[in-house]
């Protein structure tokens, strides 16, 4: 492969609304980015595909009503300090990038030229609080920052580059006095480019990970195809510290086509008035959970919804709009309303056919509230990361809020720490060696990698899903330990290629999500466990009133 080195001063791994915001926040203090996605369209982001909205702020809201139903939905678990982070400074950030700066347009009350937006609420949320573009707010947002960050000269977009692993002084430098440092330091990345098929060495001073989640390494997912846990990954392997792995959490409400890839449902239907029935017709949110109904927390819909279909025999519930939304739901919903119609389903006419499926991850690589990780010289933002924010659950609409504030505030911080001259010297950071091919064995088989696919989707989707029981957990470590190690030796045999870096990911993102939740032996919030007679093991007394 021909030896291809880049330097830059921030190398920024995903395009989602953490990367894309830290990118445009980074160059607009001056910094040299360079943004990587692996994908031929930086737009095809999980953010891209998030229709809800956007937390913001509403009639007689405040930062504490925030932070109590963060810390509600995400049973006390979370972490106090990232909740007062958010709660004060998210909605101050998406006035000064989105409202102001970039000009998102977001529904108004009457039109554009109404200074009052309509806000809406979603499950778990005490306030309407949520802006929204239709039910696009994802795409919008997403194709703003793109559009600005092609028209900003010191940032360089690079499409069809996967990143196979971090760079870092102590595993990967041709210096033999690295060995002896006390700490490590992250100085950029090999990539693979999918056009070339060449390894690129791109070093860097500060390198983010923005890399999304891993909701595609389960049999149903509302994920962009390929977000199987890279970035959470390659951390780890680098000596990055992550946390709260068990947690994935299931969006409650997904077309349900049999054969067809999940179709999110927006929570927002709901919090219009949408209501779920089981095929019989009853409604039964008021069963488990009497005070929130159709709006109580996303784990606690996903298990409602699961416990429907296993007592009744059911391959799916049904989500009644047409009976109970009084809006005008083509214009409210039109990306939904068009992909049911094509679907044959006329959702002002009838219900919808809905299913649980993994939606988003809750835990990632520990971060402080500037997305610092525990390895010198990187940060992650976004998904990828485990700001402690959402606990055991995420809060509706927080997830586009989490990455634009973490964006925010990490590029405000490389920035400072560049301009200050906290900085590695050019010596270290041109001693680390080339990236070394490995395979011989030329074209892996397609066949291979698609079973393996199906297995470990299967695994994790059946053993380690909405519900989960120790026995159903230590099958799925058994299987996917044995696979990594065939994996692991055809990683070696094979030459390096998008498909092969992505399933050693997956495997690894796999076992990972497995261990940690055979370790948690308490069930809570996304991570739901129960018996071997079905009873639900009880988590400790921890439901104690957020004190600021």
């Amino acid at each position: 492969m021909t030896k291809t080195v880049k330097e830059t001063e921030c190398l920024i791994i995903g395009t989602g609304i953490a990367g894309a915001t830290c990118a445009y926040i980074a160059a607009r203090a001056g910094i040299k980015v360079c943004l990587l996605t692996k994908r031929s369209d930086p737009t095809l982001t999980n953010t891209d595909r998030a229709q809800g909205g956007i937390v913001y702020k509403g009639q007689g809201d405040s930062p504490e009503m925030l932070k109590q139903d963060i810390l509600k939905a995400g049973r006390y678990i979370n972490s106090f300090s990232a909740v007062d982070f958010l709660a004060e400074n998210g909605p101050k950030v998406v006035k000064d990038v989105l409202i102001d700066d970039l000009k998102v347009e977001f529904s108004h009350l009457k039109g554009p030229e109404d200074e009052y937006f309509d806000l809406t609420r979603e499950g778990a949320h005490s306030v309407n609080r949520i802006l929204y573009c239709e039910d696009q707010t994802g795409k919008k947002i997403e194709q703003a920052l793109i559009d600005v960050l092609r028209k900003t000269e010191n940032v360089e977009i690079v499409t069809n580059a996967t990143a196979i692993d971090l760079i870092t002084l102590q595993h990967h430098s041709t210096d033999i006095q690295t060995r002896y440092l006390m700490e490590d330091r992250c100085i950029g990345a090999y990539v693979f480019s999918d056009v070339t098929k060449d390894v690129h060495t791109i070093l860097a001073q500060y390198t983010v990970l923005a890399t999304g989640g891993l909701g595609d390494i389960f049999m149903h997912s509302t994920n962009e195809t390929g977000t199987v846990g890279d970035g959470i990954v390659m951390a780890k392997r680098a000596g990055a510290r992550a946390l709260n792995m068990e947690f994935m959490q299931f969006h409650p409400t997904t077309l349900y086509l049999p054969g067809a890839r999940r179709f999110l449902i927006s929570e927002a239907v709901r919090g219009e008035g949408a209501r779920l029935k089981n095929l019989r017709g009853e409604y039964f949110m008021e069963r488990y959970n009497p005070e929130l109904k159709d709006l109580a927390p996303r784990d606690e819909v996903s298990v409602a919804i699961w416990q429907e279909m296993i007592e009744n025999s059911e391959d799916h519930v049904l989500l009644d709009i047409a009976d109970f939304v009084e809006e005008d739901v083509p214009a409210r919903f039109p990306n939904i309303y068009a992909t049911c119609l094509e679907a044959g389903i006329d959702i002002t006419k009838e219900p919808v056919p809905v299913v649980p499926a993994a939606h988003y991850f809750c835990g990632g690589v520990l971060v402080g509230n500037f997305g610092r990780t525990t390895l010198n010289g990187l940060y992650a933002i976004g998904e990828v990361s485990c700001t402690g924010l959402h606990g055991a659950n995420r809060l509706a609409s927080t997830s586009l809020l989490e990455g634009l504030t973490w964006g925010y505030f990490a590029a405000h911080d490389i920035a400072g720490n560049i301009n200050s001259g906290c900085t590695i010297d050019a010596k270290k950071l041109g001693s680390a060696r080339d990236w070394i091919a490995t395979g011989t064995v030329e074209n892996e088989d397609p066949a291979l990698i698609a079973q393996d696919w199906a297995t470990i989707k299967s695994t994790m989707w059946n053993y380690v899903g909405i519900v989960r029981t120790r026995p159903r957990m230590k099958i799925a470590m058994e299987s996917l330990r044995h696979m990594y190690l065939r994996i692991e030796e055809f990683y070696k045999e094979i030459p390096v290629s998008k498909d092969i870096i992505s399933l050693f990911n997956g495997i690894q993102a796999a076992i990972l999500v497995a261990e940690a939740a055979l370790r948690n032996r308490e069930s809570i919030g996304c991570h739901l466990l129960k018996t071997a007679r079905g009873e639900e093991r009880p988590y400790p007394a921890m439901r104690r009133n957020y004190i600021p």
